[in-house]
């Protein structure tokens, strides 16, 4: 544990040059008196860290000093070939740096960890797109690629519908979900997304931006992709299940977020271990779809539309059938 917390300490000042004791006890999690033991044990062992006083001062290495990659575990090796997806590094025009990069690392390692890349390959193939997607990348994405590295201001023309627009774009990065680019950007004052497939045309503006250092990429994502499923997902339906339906809803749900939200909502078992919920749904029509696959293991209590519907449904499959229909629905 102490060991790879030096590793990182060393790996931080040769990335930051200079931090103070307070800097590095808050990227390590641990105290600032810990700092000051771990900087001792890294001096004694021939790590040239020095001390420099005074207001801007801090922890910094002698010199230039530069640690080697001979601290690598055979997992971590390892997990540095698996990170570096082939394709889409390709699709945003970095191929070439990524494959460099890969021989350099290779280089640095030691013998032992020498056959880290072929033990990867061997096991592990990551293939991001979804199906029956075109694997060609969107034209405008490598152009996309650099305004982001760059902090460059775009002119994009964007089909939206079955209309074009313009807009002035801050592009803070790109996202890749499901096999489709995303652009994240800030138009005005607000954050926008873009899918990268729908972008017509691409203008770089001479200027750049400050980049907003707190914005949080990731986070940004999570917090969208929550709400639009949340904004999609805007009616509900209330439904009688089984306990097989119960557990099918699982695989059935629109998202883990309706899952959760209709299990959270049902009511307690009747004699026959059925319960009542109320399941979010896109729209009737998608509804109709889904609660389809259910069979007799749910019965729509509401809507009476949808319920209607597949009354008639469940009739029209038992004519299918050669089964006389029941008496018409009374509920």
């Amino acid at each position: 544990m102490r060991a790879a917390r030096l590793i990182s300490l060393v790996l931080l000042l040769q990335a930051r040059e200079t931090m103070t004791a307070a800097e590095l006890a808050r990227e390590l999690e641990v105290s600032e008196r810990t700092v000051y033991r771990d900087v001792l044990a890294l001096s004694a062992a021939g790590v040239p860290v020095y001390a420099d006083r005074g207001r801007a001062g801090g922890y910094r290495l002698l010199g230039g000093y530069r640690t080697r990659l001979t601290g690598l575990t055979r997992d971590e090796a390892e997990a540095l070939f698996l990170a570096g997806l082939p394709g889409p590094a390709g699709d945003l025009g970095l191929a070439d740096a990524v494959a460099s990069a890969e021989l350099k690392v290779l280089a640095a390692l030691p013998p032992s960890l020498r056959d880290a890349p072929a033990r990867t390959g061997q096991r592990f193939h990551l293939d991001v797109p979804g199906w029956f997607r075109e694997s060609t990348p969107p034209r405008w994405l490598a152009e996309l690629a650099r305004a982001v590295w760059r902090d460059g201001v775009v002119v994009l023309r964007y089909r939206r519908g079955e209309r074009e627009v313009t807009r002035r774009v801050e592009p803070y990065g790109l996202v890749l979900k499901s096999g489709t680019w995303y652009l994240v950007g800030r138009v005005g004052d607000a954050m926008r997304t873009y899918r990268v497939d729908r972008v017509v045309d691409v203008v770089p503006d001479p200027a750049t931006f400050v980049r907003d250092d707190g914005f949080d990429l990731g986070g940004y994502w999570r917090e969208q992709a929550e709400a639009f499923l949340r904004g999609m997902l805007a009616e509900r339906v209330t439904v009688r299940v089984s306990p097989v339906g119960l557990r099918r809803l699982r695989f059935l749900a629109d998202t883990p977020f309706a899952y959760e939200e209709a299990l959270a909502a049902a009511g307690a078992p009747d004699g026959q271990g059925w319960v009542v919920t109320r399941l979010p749904v896109e729209s009737v029509e998608v509804a109709y779809a889904q609660l389809l696959a259910f069979g007799p293991e749910a019965e729509v209590l509401d809507p009476p539309e949808l319920r209607a519907r597949l009354v008639d449904a469940a009739a029209r499959s038992a004519t299918l059938y050669g089964v006389a229909p029941g008496p018409p629905d009374q509920r």
